[in-house]
């Protein structure tokens, strides 16, 4: 008997999937364990394995289709076995589409072009948007997202787009991301200038055929959301959406090997500090995966013999920055808020005003955590920071103390069995906290590496949004900046934040003598709906016994 398989949700904010490809045609037999299809979520391309065997007799929609969640995906079973009652079941979308799988692209033209006609009002508020293979709508590209500001386009209207080839970069309220389109065609719309916003779920772009009713489909979504409506007339703009930049270029290059040619694999803030010194990305080679260029490319690069193109740019650059205000005169610069600023704001303001903090701290004698650390880096592939001592002592201290590992959920408290530790990295535009999940069963050298690893990333914009999700502890660490104390917010929906200052000298009490010791403050923030002071104070008794004795982390 045929079975059907529905979209499954493979992520946790997921509502609908694309058809990034089909590994399988109609007709094919597949094997339990095949690869079946990979399929585009809000945050990642995943790939999709069948658990069953059969014949694919069905597919909901082709490659490069959208499908919600527990939409008709596809139907197994015999060679000639009728699943037309399947289809009009389970499938009112795929009922339409699979039958006309070589079709698709024009139908949606078909329908669009009568809603010029007789009555376009009730054409357009009935058109479904969502299921139109050249409409692209605002990807949800992390968990807080709510809305994205287009830092740049990198294709412009009546430019023709493959697959897999980027749209724009979109900064989110954790980084600057890029988009990559997902099929073939002409970008004939843009819904929003750089620097814009767009709404999550609001028309980002439109990709199809010259040709298209381009005015139909933006009245539709003007009728069906209003949010779009300001952004109806930026058909007639997108030519301002090319930047002045590489017009100084031409000049040096008789000068200079071209090194990469064709699409140029670049990080989005190794883009924007090259367009900043005036620097031509063709000319640098990348260090990253697959040749990709990062920050350090970019600080590393030295041009052959170009003064002039790097002295032109780099004045424009710097007219915003200079003051030229006069002495003795008010002046200021307005600067907008970034998208990771604003959900900084929004949920630490939250957190503040909403969770009851109280603060706890304690010094820490580091002398014999110094003398460890000296014989561990003595024999470690990866050389282990004080942060990284402090990362372990903490998971292991959770451990015992399982009531500071746990969240205020309302109605109930959460006490995690899993210790997954947030370590807040600081980046150009806010703060990030990449997740060491599972701390407590892993060695000083694996979080070491791990950590550096973040740091590195979320430097470059590199982190996706499955390295910063589920923290069930957070530590911050301000020591390298010479800070000796400090206290911090807590990162919801954890119950409490381990502020890490730095060590310095001062004078201890040793044997009833006066001698230097290296110490260093911690200080623990609280949410007194979940955590008491005696608790908090429990812990850190712990956490002090295993960084004053770091012997007690091999036990």
């Amino acid at each position: 008997m045929a079975e059907v398989i529905l979209m499954p949700r493979l992520s946790d904010t997921m509502t609908e999937g694309v058809i990034a490809a089909w590994h399988k045609r109609v007709g094919d037999t597949v094997q339990k364990g095949d690869l079946l299809a990979e399929i585009e979520t809000d945050k990642a391309t995943m790939e999709l394995e069948s658990y069953q065997d059969g014949v694919l007799l069905h597919i909901g929609t082709p490659d490069g289709g959208k499908l919600q969640v527990n939409d008709l995906l596809a139907i197994f079973g015999k060679p000639g076995e009728d699943i037309t009652e399947l289809v009009k079941i389970h499938g009112s979308a795929g009922a339409t589409l699979a039958p006309i799988p070589t079709a698709s692209p024009a139908a949606p033209v078909e329908t669009v072009t009568p809603a010029t006609a007789p009555i376009p009002t009730e054409t357009t508020a009935s058109m479904d948007i969502s299921s139109m293979d050249e409409v692209v709508l605002m990807p949800r590209l992390s968990d807080t997202m709510t809305e994205g500001v287009i830092a740049s386009w990198q294709k412009n209207v009546g430019d023709t787009v493959k697959k897999g080839e980027v749209l724009a970069d979109i900064e989110t309220d954790k980084a600057t991301m890029e988009l990559e389109s997902y099929k073939d065609g002409v970008l004939l719309y843009q819904g929003a200038q750089a620097g814009e916003k767009i709404l999550v779920n609001d028309l980002l772009c439109i990709i199809g055929k010259e040709g298209l009713d381009v005015a139909a489909i933006v009245a539709a979504v003007k009728a069906g959301n209003g949010s779009s409506a300001p952004k109806e007339e930026a058909p007639a703009a997108p030519s301002v959406v090319a930047t002045a930049a590489p017009v100084a270029a031409p000049a040096p290059v008789v000068e200079q090997a071209v090194v990469n040619s064709g699409r140029i694999f670049a990080s989005p803030l190794a883009k924007r500090i090259a367009a900043e010194k005036g620097i031509d990305l063709k000319y640098v080679k990348g260090s990253g995966d697959n040749g990709r260029i990062t920050k350090i490319d970019i600080d590393q690069y030295t041009p052959a013999a170009s003064p002039a193109v790097s002295s032109t740019p780099a004045s424009k650059s710097a007219a915003p920055v200079v003051s030229n205000a006069v002495a003795g005169q008010v002046s200021f610069t307005d600067v907008p808020v970034s998208q990771m600023r604003k959900v900084i704001a929004k949920r630490l303001s939250e957190s503040l005003f909403t969770a009851p903090h109280f603060y706890l701290t304690m010094q820490i004698d580091m002398d014999a955590a110094i003398a460890a650390r000296t014989k561990i880096n003595e024999v470690a592939s990866v050389k282990v920071s004080f942060n990284d001592l402090v990362v372990k002592a903490t998971a292991m201290a959770l451990k015992k103390h399982p009531k500071i590992n746990s969240s205020w959920m309302g109605d109930f408290i959460r006490y995690n069995d899993h210790i997954n530790i947030g370590v807040a990295v600081a980046v150009d535009e806010g703060l990030l906290v990449p997740v060491v999940r599972f701390a407590d069963g892993k060695s000083l050298s694996q979080i070491g590496a791990e950590v550096k690893d973040f740091a590195q990333r979320a430097k470059d914009k590199k982190l996706q949004p499955s390295d910063w999700e589920g923290s069930t502890f957070t530590i911050s660490n301000l020591g390298m900046f010479g800070i000796d104390q400090f206290t911090a917010i807590i990162n919801p929906p954890d119950a409490c934040i381990l502020a890490v200052g730095g060590i310095s000298q001062e004078p201890v009490v040793k044997n009833g003598q006066v001698v230097p010791g290296n110490i260093m403050k911690l200080t623990l923030s609280c949410d007194h709906r979940v955590v008491d002071g005696a608790t908090g104070a429990a812990f850190l008794q712990t956490l002090k016994q295993l960084l004053e004795e770091p012997v007690r982390m091999l036990v």
